[in-house]
């Protein structure tokens, strides 16, 4: 599936407020530039119609100026290898690609090559959830990530000590390219991954952990789904939306049985931590 990436000219100002609104409407992923932004979005999934609407309630407050182009495969690997730097989590954990040389300082060493721009680890909630993943135990417990995207989440799982790996994505791209990348990083064969969703895990399999970086409105409606899977005392890391959604997210999880652990921000991007009383 080919992705539309839509290119927004507009005053810095108004760069949250599109983004926000952007995801409401089925956007995954932003990069802002010095011009504005750039969204993307499976191309089933857009609409010239509601980006026009968009665009049009705030004519009267600013200038937006508006252009989309679909995104092949291709495309991705070429604008990868020019601008791709490594992520770093701290002094431990190394996102980089194949064509960068290993830096032994670090702890663990994560190796991606993406078809796709996102999950990279360098957007602010993969940060994030990341970071969060470092403090909490995976020595032994089987771990679920909601939306693999690249599977960098599952990876350092994998690095922490987690024996069993669950992965899935409705994108046949991310489904593709996780294989890929658990395999570069001698991920056992046991490590699973399938295009789908939540309702296509077994009601029996539990985990000890799950990593959740996905979208507010997913989360608001999965979040009783994977209570059902997470064992008593597991944790649940819940990422992908903005600061002012965080007290959505934490109500929903403690009326699902759900205790907050912590919470952190980065750039307005907000993660949280639960655990399964």
């Amino acid at each position: 599936m080919n992705y539309i990436e839509v290119d927004l000219q507009a005053d810095s100002d108004f760069t949250e407020i599109l983004m926000a609104e952007l995801g409401e409407i089925g956007f995954e992923s932003f990069v802002e530039t010095d011009e504005g932004l750039l969204a993307y979005i499976q191309e089933n999934d857009f609409s010239e119609n509601r980006m026009n609407e968009l665009i049009g309630k705030y004519q009267d407050l600013t200038t937006i100026a508006i252009s989309w182009k679909s995104l092949e495969r291709k495309n991705w690997n070429e604008e990868w290898e020019k601008s791709y730097e490594p992520i770093e989590v701290g002094d431990q954990v190394r996102v980089r690609a194949t064509f960068h040389d290993p830096d032994p300082s670090f702890t663990y060493d994560l190796l991606i090559q993406p078809k796709m721009s996102f999950g990279t680890g360098h957007h602010e909630t993969t940060w994030l959830v990341m970071n969060e993943q470092l403090s909490l135990p995976h020595q032994g417990l089987s771990v679920m990530d909601v939306g693999c995207g690249t599977g960098i989440l599952t990876i350092l799982a994998y690095k922490l000590g987690a024996v069993k790996m669950l992965g899935f994505d409705i994108d046949e791209w991310a489904v593709e390219n996780t294989r890929e990348n658990f395999e570069m990083n001698d991920l056992p064969e046991e490590a699973e991954v399938f295009m789908g969703t939540i309702k296509d895990v077994p009601a029996s399999r539990m985990f000890g952990g799950i990593l959740a970086n996905i979208n507010r409105n997913i989360l608001l409606s999965e979040i009783p789904k994977y209570v059902k899977h997470l064992e008593p005392g597991g944790w649940l890391v819940t990422s992908g939306f903005y600061e002012t959604d965080q007290r959505d997210i934490e109500n929903c999880a403690l009326e699902n049985g759900l205790k907050k652990v912590r919470s952190n921000t980065r750039n307005q991007w907000a993660t949280v931590v639960f655990e399964k009383l």
